[in-house]
């Protein structure tokens, strides 16, 4: 794996209504892999991005979450998300991470790009085909 290059800020996208302070944890059922807890919190540098996983999360929730970013600070070490970092693509474009210790909320971010109805139904197809795809293994 390369070495984890970002100091932040560092966001993270949910449907989880959380405040400065509280702690995201790993335990949870993944998003993408319902079956699968999931050992890690995952985060990432690029606001977009984390809003991105919180259109998603919403999204496959049936539309009746509320998508939230946050931002967080690593309370421990972390890592490169193996799950993008040069396997699917080389170093770490989507400055992705990920810990196995708590993240702290230190603010919501209520601003990023979203994605438009048609972007979201994409996304909901292509999840729905990663689930029956042995390629779309999570990396626990």
């Amino acid at each position: 794996m390369t070495e984890v290059l970002d100091e932040g800020p560092f966001f993270h996208g949910t449907i989880a209504d959380l405040r400065v302070g509280d702690l995201l944890t790993a335990g949870f059922r993944s998003n993408y892999r319902p079956e699968v807890v999931m050992n890690h919190i995952y985060f990432t540098a690029i606001v977009d991005g984390a809003g991105l996983a919180a259109e998603i999360a919403a999204e496959l929730a049936d539309g009746s979450g509320v998508p939230r970013v946050y931002a967080v600070e690593p309370t421990g070490a972390f890592e490169n998300d193996p799950n993008v970092t040069d396997k699917k693509f080389p170093g770490n474009p989507t400055r992705s991470y990920r810990s196995d210790a708590p993240l702290r909320i230190i603010g919501e971010i209520t601003h990023w790009a979203r994605l438009t109805p048609e972007a979201l139904r994409m996304w909901r197809e292509r999840l729905v085909a990663l689930r029956s795809d042995e390629r779309g293994e999570i990396i626990n």
